[in-house]
Order: C-alpha cells, then sequence, then structure tokens
C-alpha cells in the first residue's frame, strides 16, 4: 500500500509524552506498583485485535497490576496516546471505581458497559465511553499507547459519563502510587 501522503506531511507533529496526565504536577506520586498485560510486553506492538473498531476488534487487553499502596481506595485508569499531531494526547480509555482488591481485569473488561463490577467509563473522543483501541494515521510512524493506573486514598465520586476534566480534578492531590504500562501500535 503506498505511504498516505497527510500521515507523512505530519509525521514530525505529536503532541509529546509531556502533555500526558502522568506529567501533570498535580498526579504526581511514587511509582510503587506495577502494570502488566499479558497480551503485549512493555514497549511492544499491541497485537491487532486490541485495534480501534473501524478496523478491528476494539478488544480492551487483559491487564493485571501489584499489590498498590497501603490505604488505597480507588484505581483509575487513563490510556492516552501521545502521538497524535494535536496539541494534546487523544484519550482511548477513562476507567474509574476500579477496586484496589483486583490484581487485574479480563480482556474486554474496558467494555462499555464494563462486565467487571463498579467500573466506570468517562467520555472519550467524540463523547464515546469505553475502550476505543489504536487508530493512528497511515504512515504517520508508530504510535505509544499509554496505560496509566493511578491509585487514590479516597473514593473519585464521579459516575459514568465524567469529563477527563472532572476526573482530574477528583484525583488531584489524592494520588498515592501509580504505575504505567506502554504500548505501540503503528499502520504503514
Amino acid at each position: 500500500m503506498p505511504a498516505n501522503p497527510l500521515g507523512v506531511a505530519l509525521r514530525n507533529r505529536r503532541a509529546g509524552h509531556h502533555t500526558l496526565v502522568w506529567a501533570r504536577p498535580d498526579l504526581q506520586a511514587p511509582e510503587n506498583f506495577t502494570l502488566t498485560s499479558p497480551a503485549f510486553d512493555h514497549g511492544a506492538p499491541i497485537p491487532d485485535r486490541h485495534r480501534g473498531r473501524l478496523f478491528g476488534a476494539n478488544i480492551s487487553p487483559a491487564l493485571t497490576w501489584t499489590q498498590p499502596p497501603d490505604g488505597t481506595v480507588e484505581l483509575v485508569l487513563i490510556v492516552q496516546d501521545p502521538d497524535v499531531p494535536m496539541g494534546k494526547p487523544a484519550s482511548h480509555a477513562l476507567a474509574l471505581g476500579i477496586d484496589p482488591a483486583l490484581h487485574g481485569i479480563p480482556e474486554n473488561a474496558l467494555a462499555d458497559p464494563s462486565p467487571v463490577p463498579g467500573i466506570q467509563h468517562g467520555k472519550g473522543p467524540l463523547g464515546r465511553r469505553g475502550w476505543a483501541g489504536p487508530m493512528p494515521i497511515r504512515s504517520h510512524g508508530p504510535h505509544a499507547y499509554v496505560f496509566q493506573l493511578f491509585a487514590l486514598d479516597q473514593a473519585s465520586g464521579l459516575s459514568a459519563g465524567f469529563t477527563l476534566d472532572q476526573a482530574i480534578t477528583a484525583m488531584a492531590g489524592h494520588v498515592g502510587g501509580r504505575a504505567r504500562l506502554e504500548g505501540t501500535y503503528e499502520i504503514r
């Protein structure tokens, strides 16, 4: 397939990792637990079955984590792509209400509604809730998909349909720990 001229033209335009929720000063905390996936290794390509709904099955990957810090009341997961050619990263999942007693979520747990009790989805791009798998611009180069898991010392108090800004406000000052996993995806 020939290169996409738009993807090639925008190849050097990226929001950047400094625009991730992870980089916000008000959400800084120790990286004191670990986030992994049986579907891909940190820094490795995300399998096609997790690709966005226009071209793939759009099934969220299973995730596992080690014990979050003592005092954790709720986990919040935010998945972002900092390689989009815009000023801010694209959100691919916003989920809160994750029980810290769990040590992971199964494949497709980020579907809306979630099969895992308690998980609430925020509104992502275009008002959509739940997992929005990778769909980078063809020929733009590899995109990072950063899974950011935050351990909160109090419940967020938000219900389904919350926005990213509302989640950030609820989390600020209450992050006791965090974990991160990064996968990549590219459409050549």
